[in-house]
């Protein structure tokens, strides 16, 4: 029995943070269906990321992309089903699914497109100038002034 304790079931669900009580509470809530369709979350630079759904057999309107509330949902709609078409094996799963993903404060998305069955979501972290840390000068040689 291995004892080994894996941390990569917390940042499949999360994108552009380290919050520990974030990334726990993701991996013990048990979400259904939520390894289909595969995916993969990138880190392409420290602001940077990409979010990579495998969306084989989906055209661009049959996918929705929708951002509330800091959660990131991927949808995608079950395709009508071929008239005519009697299928001897059907391996290209096209059922409906959803996806979702919590995303840090400050998260942006920037461009999302569908290439070869993989839908590509670019995502990148932007804080704003009054939320990033100030520098603040010592002096030294002044007394601040007591009234």
């Amino acid at each position: 029995m291995s004892t080994a304790f894996s941390l990569a079931p917390l940042f499949r669900s999360s994108v552009g943070f380290d919050r520990f009580n974030d990334l726990f509470e993701t991996a013990l809530r048990n979400e259904p269906g939520s390894s289909y369709p595969p995916y993969n979350v990138e880190k392409h630079g420290d602001d940077q990321y990409r979010i990579v759904v495998a969306a084989a057999g989906f055209q661009e309107e049959d996918l929705e992309l929708q951002v509330e509330k800091g959660v990131l949902t991927i949808s995608g709609g079950k395709r009508d089903a071929n008239e005519g078409v009697t299928f001897l094996h059907q391996g290209i799963a096209q059922r409906a699914f959803k996806l979702s993903f919590r995303l840090a404060d400050h998260i942006e998305i920037k461009a999302a497109g569908l290439s070869n069955g993989l839908l590509s979501i670019d995502l990148l972290r932007v804080i704003p100038e009054e939320a990033k840390a100030k520098r603040i000068p010592i002096n030294g040689a002044q007394k601040p002034a007591l009234q």
